[in-house]
């Protein structure tokens, strides 16, 4: 007998099933459509005059895209973007490009009206911190790790990619060997290939604990190849010793900024080193952690500064290494004292057992960079924290507590921000 739709008493609806014919092909009821007015009917243009004010205020917004940033919640502000003519427009791949010091330097080629390619694989790095060019034609985002190779057409390589805070390059020192090695090696085939000129972010770690004061790019260094450092520093200086050799042998024009600590605006606030730490411990009023007696000295520049100085290096003639700091020095207790008075903090200072290998004192020399660049830094170090402070503060009310991040080995925490 034919079963019934009916549910039994108290059970739940019976599925209905759709009619099969005698051929075995399932009749599904007819599709009803809706009546009422559409969205579409109802704002499509009626006449010629609308249809054309469309397009007209399409193009408007589409020319005005492609004119300037949009603000975002980690850059609330306005860029402009200028058009240059296709013989002055340059393709830029900047690798690492969404980490602290590349989302400033695209915002600095933006601003200069290139073409600006992004090379990230988000370890340390955050959309947030180019999203808002993520709608410019100017711009692209493409996650890659240097590690592996990959074909483009561009006319000049900022080669930012690898972690720079200890914590977070100790996390996986094998990862971070590959990158300074393989992720150069890929860079310069693919400036060889392409002819384009490559820029290596390298650093003032390449002087380890430093016999000299300040530090001249002529100095070798005194660097322990075993310590738990030495992946970060070692692999910096035998990616500048790749970056001569395909210069001498292929004629890559190569460039090489020493760059020495610095802060500002999208450092992640777990990165583990001096700025942060101090300044989101003094904001949250927790103890400021000083590991050794405080007596080791350090040198800050702000970002902008930095950014100014790699554009110079890259574009200028010179091809020796140049230190990039600002040789304003401090001890790193007075330092903490700093930020605890510009904070206005009740942070007690505490003193921590030293970190292994951690150097007694780090000045640039920048004679080279004045003599051969026109460059010293501008931004004074307080007029810099001041901004910093500014922007730390912001992560906290928008993310809450943050617990900062040891000297020891540490993946990058969170998305606060990052």
């Amino acid at each position: 007998s034919a079963k019934s739709d009916t549910p039994p008493s108290g059970g739940e609806p019976a599925v209905k099933r759709p009619k099969v014919d005698a051929e075995g092909s399932t009749k599904l009821p007819p599709i009803q459509i809706s009546k009422s007015k559409s969205w579409d009917a109802e704002h499509t243009p009626k006449t010629p005059t609308e249809r054309s004010e469309r397009i007209r205020r399409f193009i408007e917004d589409q020319q005005l895209l492609a004119s300037q940033s949009i603000p975002t919640a980690a850059t609330p502000y306005v860029m402009e973007t200028p058009k240059l003519s296709d013989a002055q427009r340059m393709k830029i791949l900047i690798t690492g490009g969404a980490g602290f010091v590349g989302s400033h330097l695209v915002d600095k080629l933006m601003m200069q009206g290139h073409e600006v390619i992004v090379l990230d694989n988000f370890f340390t790095g955050n959309k947030k911190n180019v999203e808002h060019w993520m709608h410019h034609p100017n711009f692209s985002l493409v996650r890659h790790d240097v590690t592996q190779p990959i074909l483009l057409e561009v006319d000049q390589i900022y080669h930012l990619a690898c972690p720079a805070s200890p914590p977070h390059y100790q996390y996986n020192p094998v990862k971070t060997i590959k990158t300074s090695t393989m992720g150069t090696l890929n860079m310069l085939g693919l400036a060889k290939r392409v002819k384009a000129r490559m820029l290596l972010a390298s650093t003032s770690e390449i002087y380890g604990d430093p016999t000299i004061h300040p530090q001249p790019e002529s100095y070798w260094g005194n660097v322990n190849t075993l310590g738990p450092r030495a992946c970060y520093d070692e692999g910096k200086r035998v990616a500048e010793t790749m970056m001569y050799a395909y210069k001498n042998q292929n004629n890559v024009e190569v460039r090489i900024a020493r760059i020495f600590n610095t802060f500002g605006p999208r450092m992640h606030p777990n990165d583990g080193r001096v700025v942060s730490n101090f300044i989101i411990q003094a904001l949250q009023g927790k103890d400021i952690t000083i590991y050794g007696d405080g007596s080791q000295t350090r040198s800050f520049q702000y970002v902008s500064d930095l950014v100014e100085g790699l554009v110079k290096l890259m574009n200028g003639s010179y091809e020796g290494p140049v230190n990039l700091g600002n040789p304003d020095e401090y001890s790193i207790k007075d330092f903490a004292e700093e930020i605890k008075a510009m904070t206005k903090s009740d942070s007690k200072i505490i003193y921590l057992p030293k970190v292994a290998d951690d150097p007694t004192q780090r000045e640039p020399d920048i004679t080279t960079a004045k003599k051969e660049l026109g460059w010293k830094p501008e931004v004074h170090v307080k007029e810099g924290l001041a901004k910093a402070v500014t922007y730390f503060q912001s992560v906290l009310d928008q993310h809450g507590e943050i617990v900062p991040t040891g000297p020891e080995a540490s993946k990058p925490k969170g998305a606060a921000g990052k």
